[in-house]
């Protein structure tokens, strides 16, 4: 999957960091697991930034290894992880409030 140049509302509404570009990918392409290759060359960061960033991520539990496909480990986020729930929860509440505003714009100009 690569990531569209529109930001998504997560990102919109939380800011554009290389960390929350990742949790992101991740929330928006919830039913696969990715190798850190296939996220670098979806939401590009430098490879450089990713590894920084990515010992603090597995360290917090906010991704976690599913399988090895060669050499190339798989992640996702750990949906069990408390900080993951709420962001989760956020990005729906997010979509929702942009829902309910939507058809209010519907409903004015009707």
């Amino acid at each position: 999957m690569v990531m569209k140049s529109e930001k998504t509302l997560l990102i919109k509404h939380l800011g554009d960091s290389p960390i929350l570009r990742i949790i992101d990918y991740f929330l928006d392409n919830p039913l696969f697991d990715y190798s850190k290759k296939e996220i670098l060359e979806s939401i590009r960061i430098s490879r450089r930034t990713l590894f920084q960033i990515w010992s603090d991520l597995e360290k917090n539990g906010i991704v976690k290894v599913t399988r090895k496909v060669g050499k190339a480990r798989m992640y996702k986020l750990n949906k069990e992880n408390e900080v993951v729930k709420k962001l989760i929860e956020l990005d729906m509440a997010l979509g929702k409030q942009i829902m309910k505003e939507s058809v209010k714009e519907v409903e004015v100009l009707a």
